[in-house]
């Protein structure tokens, strides 16, 4: 699936559908609309828009009228951080994780399992 992308206020939508979808409009604004100090018109409009983007799809089903996420959520992160590591770090990782480092404290937590991590890329290389 091409890129699509998703504005903030956007991914607040995509994150209930992914998590308790499919869901009717009422079900959406309930899930997003208060959490975020937002009217029922303002989640319509960003449906709108992910309807457009074709992010989500919307259906009239037996239970009532029902959105549900066409982009799933892994293949969302997927491109969003691919596209981080590109803008901001020329497509490397390592740069990536030394800013993290160098600028904010990693946990020892953090750093065991980016332990894990390499050394199960290691293994599998």
């Amino acid at each position: 699936m091409p890129t699509v992308r998703i504005s903030g206020a956007e991914s607040q939508v995509m994150e209930a559908l992914w998590a308790k979808g499919p869901l009717t409009p009422e079900g959406i604004v309930a899930e997003v609309g208060e959490a975020n100090g937002w009217a029922a018109g303002t989640v319509k409009t960003l449906v709108t828009r992910l309807l457009k983007k074709k992010a989500i799809e919307g259906r009239r089903e037996p239970e009532g009228y029902l959105y549900r996420p066409l982009l799933s959520r892994e293949s969302y992160v997927m491109s969003e951080s691919q596209g981080l590591v590109d803008r901001l770090f020329g497509g490397e990782v390592a740069p990536l994780v030394a800013h993290f480092a160098e600028h904010r404290a990693l946990s020892r937590k953090d750093i065991a399992t980016l332990k894990r991590l390499i050394s199960k890329l290691d293994d599998d290389a």
